[in-house]
């Protein structure tokens, strides 16, 4: 376990072993760096250097008395990209997909490319969801997983949940005239049962000029576990093509000048 100071807190991260195309993975939600290493960082690793962390509260990184914001995970995302010096590819799902659109927002000059997997640009563009039930055993399952890796143990669980359930019902609160202002090349990635609506999915992929939009069929929140190999395909396509697309009826993109 590799253990270094972001913002002056200890997070476990997983460090990039040497120079070369990096790629950050950027966790969901209550989740950590675990399940996108899995899934994604295995197979990409063939052709990238692979680096991810997992943020305060989440995983093996203890929390704080500070509330969640998505502010203050790009904040804490950006000091993650100047430790490693480098400019990177940033893939996020959920949570992490916000994060990586707020990254992209406010330092371009770390982002080459990114990949936002089942995330939303604002609270209002998520589908209605019964709440997490805090009594029930899907939540005492959790609360289990959660405990044998956080250093604050399982008891720490339900201050997360209520962190993220204040955060998520808020925020983020970003508008397609913010989303214009991406100059990064943009993955809109989801399932066609996501968490988000289509139209919300949609919109995102409109308001952003270097955008690419990939709606996976038959899939969920979860498509990366779903539809892992296509998923996967599709992904790795987006960032190793070249850039703009070359098609044979350009549209949107006939004036697009893409400089990645």
């Amino acid at each position: 376990m590799t253990v270094i100071s972001l913002q002056g807190h200890p997070t476990w991260a997983q460090l990039p072993k040497r120079k070369g195309r990096t790629l950050v993975l950027l966790h969901g939600g209550m989740s950590s760096s675990a399940s996108l290493l899995r899934t994604l960082g295995r197979p990409l690793a063939k052709e990238f250097r692979i680096a991810a962390f997992d943020r305060r509260g989440h995983g093996r990184t203890a929390d704080t008395d500070a509330p969640f914001s998505y502010s203050a995970m790009a904040d804490e995302t950006i000091a993650f990209l100047e430790y490693l010096d480098r400019r990177v590819h940033l893939v996020g799902h959920s949570d992490g997909g916000n994060v990586a659109l707020l990254v992209a927002m406010r330092r371009p000059d770390l982002v080459h490319r990114v990949a936002a997997i089942g995330a939303n640009y604002h609270y209002d563009g998520l589908m209605p969801m019964p709440p997490f039930d805090t009594e029930g055993e899907e939540f005492a399952q959790w609360t289990e997983r959660f405990g044998e890796h956080s250093p604050d143990g399982p008891s720490h669980a339900a201050v997360v949940e209520e962190k993220t359930r204040i955060m998520t019902n808020s925020e983020p609160n970003l508008t397609p005239v913010d989303l214009a202002t991406i100059c990064v090349p943009v993955l809109v990635m989801a399932g066609d049962d996501d968490v988000a609506t289509l139209a919300h999915t949609c919109s995102m992929y409109e308001s952003i000029p270097q955008a690419q939009l990939s709606i996976v069929p038959g899939t969920s929140h979860m498509l990366l576990k779903e539809r892992t190999k296509e998923s996967l395909r599709i992904i790795r396509h987006f960032l190793t093509s070249e850039l703009p697309p070359v098609t044979y009826m350009p549209i949107r993109r006939l004036d697009l000048d893409v400089n990645d």
